[in-house]
């Protein structure tokens, strides 16, 4: 009898996708199946292969538990929250609240290889602010003990003080595994950005080395975030932070650029020529070279100056003959008479180019004009109250960040820490400010606000509370902007900008998923009898339906249409690529509507067939005679 087969409940195999990689490049090191054989391998990769036990290396106590960590898969759902939402129907942004471990994996099979950018502010660790799971074998539990929506005695997060020992290894166990996971949601060209502070500098470095490779990192940029200091610090004045950027291919990363501020345009583009209205003012450099550049005796030859005078270099020109030919004809070179009557020869830098477009310039990895008050200012303005959320990091600070990073203004920027949400605050005022359509994902803990907190004063019961809040309030604000200003800020009722975002919360799957490690007899018959009905009866269609999208590799927020097929509800994914019945009571006329229909893929819920072995044999068989070769039930 030919069956279904069942939808993959569980998140995204990490082991296997890291398998199926290996045997693209070395399928000769493979035996039946996925297994590796390492004599193989040693015989394929020869001297490449450190059998060493002493080797150049970061180790420290539960690094190889991290690999168990990101190896197991998480059996958890995201479940939508459209009341917390704005313009749920077209947003394509996202605010996910739950434990950011849990999240990335379920997010990790629909998002894979999607990120331009990704910035993160993780918990500096000094002792206080960072908090972890206490079993981390059982995070998803962890979780759902630590928003209290079960009881289970023992399982908890705890904060990381000095005081209980491997204070640093905590932090790294809690760091590699989320660093490992969000790599593989980076496109080949997409940066990460990490701002850390000295306490965790050289371990986040090394880790980052550890999980992206040395030859990835791209530079540490200092980022100066005050003014200065007083009397209070005990030695020196702490100035600065650091923020460490990290490509996923440096080998496919274009150079980057950044657009050029007024200030320097109006400090260096002061000359005016004939070009001027075409190509902007310009600023000139010497065409003499340095020392620094090797010498090459094709670039020794005479300049004919103004009067007609030979101008030799000092050493060698930085242009060739042909070059320096074709910038005489354009009048694209400066020559000025120096007090001893000597010409030196300048070529001419224009503020836009031959297309007229203004030049940009390389971004600095020095940040000194942005400061942690720019950030607290930023909360004074939203919400009022500085003490709503202490020492955020101003929205200024990652847009320019965004800057170095963006394009074609349509990426997807992650933040898997978002605290205040301060990315999505630069997302959506970047994108207002260029007309850019950039997306955003936040994550982030439900980490309560102490009750005696301002935060929790006025109503902020978490963190992520404060985070969407921040949200709303940014989008209430540029649409009050906009219509003030007389702007059309709707275009056939649509928003122009992507004023929204979607907010998903953590939780248990929607389904009983089989756990084959029970070993307890009473545990294992309440299992089997949760496996005759396997939908949680609390769930809500919406829940279902964003878990199996979840599951089955869609993006949150992919378009879904609502058919009416047969007399079921049957839910279109883009445009048929995916169709979807959750129906309790299915019937041969809504397989063969839906067969009929030729999608890519079809969904049906296993008790829809309601023990019926026949029809759902037919089932198999009217799709596969309408070429559906994808059908699963869950």
């Amino acid at each position: 009898m030919t069956i279904p087969k069942k939808l993959d409940l569980k998140s995204m195999n990490i082991t296997e996708d890291q398998l199926k990689k290996l045997k693209q490049v070395l399928p000769e090191v493979f035996t039946e199946g996925l297994k590796v054989d390492f004599d193989r391998l040693r015989q394929t990769l020869g001297d490449a292969v450190d059998t060493d036990s002493e080797r150049f290396g970061m180790q420290w106590p539960g690094k190889s538990e991290c690999f168990k960590i990101i190896q197991q898969p998480s059996i958890g759902t995201l479940k939508p929250c459209e009341k917390e939402s704005v313009n749920w129907d077209n947003t394509e942004n996202l605010f996910i609240e739950g434990d950011n471990l849990e999240v990335l994996k379920l997010l990790h099979k629909s998002y894979y290889g999607q990120v331009k950018m990704i910035y993160i502010d993780p918990p500096y660790n000094t002792g206080k602010e960072f908090i972890y799971p206490d079993k981390y074998s059982e995070t998803l539990q962890t979780y759902l003990a630590y928003t209290g929506q079960v009881n289970e005695e023992g399982i908890k997060f705890s904060t990381n003080t000095e005081s209980e020992g491997r204070f640093h290894s905590k932090w790294m166990n809690m760091m590699y595994p989320r660093l490992f996971i969000a790599r593989n949601f980076l496109r080949d060209d997409g940066l990460i950005f990490l701002s850390i502070d000295d306490c965790e500098v050289t371990n986040a470095r090394k880790l980052m080395d550890d999980i992206f490779g040395e030859e990835n990192f791209i530079d540490t940029m200092i980022w100066k975030k005050r003014y200065g200091g007083g009397a209070k610090e005990k030695y020196l004045v702490s100035l600065h932070e650091y923020i460490l950027v990290y490509a996923k291919d440096e080998t496919t990363l274009e150079e980057l650029f950044v657009p050029l501020t007024e200030e320097s345009v109006k400090r260096y583009y002061t000359q005016k020529d004939l070009n001027f209205h075409t190509r902007g003012p310009y600023r000139t450099h010497p065409l003499e070279a340095t020392k620094s550049m090797g010498e090459r005796p094709n670039l020794v030859f005479p300049i004919r100056g103004p009067d007609g005078t030979e101008i030799l270099p000092k050493r060698q020109w930085l242009w060739s003959k042909d070059r320096v030919k074709d910038a005489i004809r354009d009048g694209n070179l400066e020559f000025v008479r120096g007090k001893d009557g000597e010409w030196t020869v300048h070529t001419k830098q224009y503020l836009k180019d031959e297309n007229g477009h203004i030049r940009q310039g390389k971004a600095f990895s020095l940040i000194d004009d942005i400061y942690t008050q720019h950030g607290t200012n930023e909360i004074i303005d939203i919400f009022g109250n500085a003490q709503i959320f202490p020492f955020p990091k101003p929205s200024e600070l990652i847009k320019r960040l965004i800057e170095i990073t963006s394009k074609d203004k349509n990426e997807l920027i992650l933040d898997f820490f978002s605290g205040s949400c301060a990315t999505a605050n630069a997302v959506i005022d970047l994108n207002k400010e260029d007309g850019g359509n950039r997306k955003f994902i936040m994550v982030q803990l439900p980490e309560p606000c102490e009750e005696s907190s301002e935060a929790f004063k006025a109503g902020y019961k978490t963190i992520a509370d404060i985070g969407k809040e921040r949200i709303r309030r940014v989008i209430k604000r540029n649409k009050e902007g906009q219509k003030e200003k007389g702007e059309d800020l709707f275009d056939g009722g649509k928003s122009k900008q992507d004023l929204g975002f979607k907010v998903f919360k953590l939780d248990s799957s929607n389904f009983k998923i089989w756990d084959g490690e029970i070993k307890d007899d009473a545990k294992l018959q309440k299992q089997i009898e949760l496996a005759i009905d396997h939908v949680d009866p609390d769930s809500k269609p919406e829940d279902i339906l964003h878990e199996i999208l979840l599951k089955a590799g869609f993006v949150l927020t992919t378009k879904i249409a609502k058919l009416e097929l047969a007399g079921k509800t049957v839910y279109s994914v883009e445009d048929n690529a995916l169709l979807i019945c959750l129906d309790g009571e299915l019937n041969k006329g809504v397989i063969t509507a839906m067969a009929k229909l030729s999608p890519a893929r079809v969904v049906c819920l296993d008790q829809g067939f309601k023990n019926n072995d026949q029809l759902k044999t037919n089932a198999v068989q009217i799709m596969k005679s309408h070429g559906v070769e994808d059908f699963r039930t869950v």
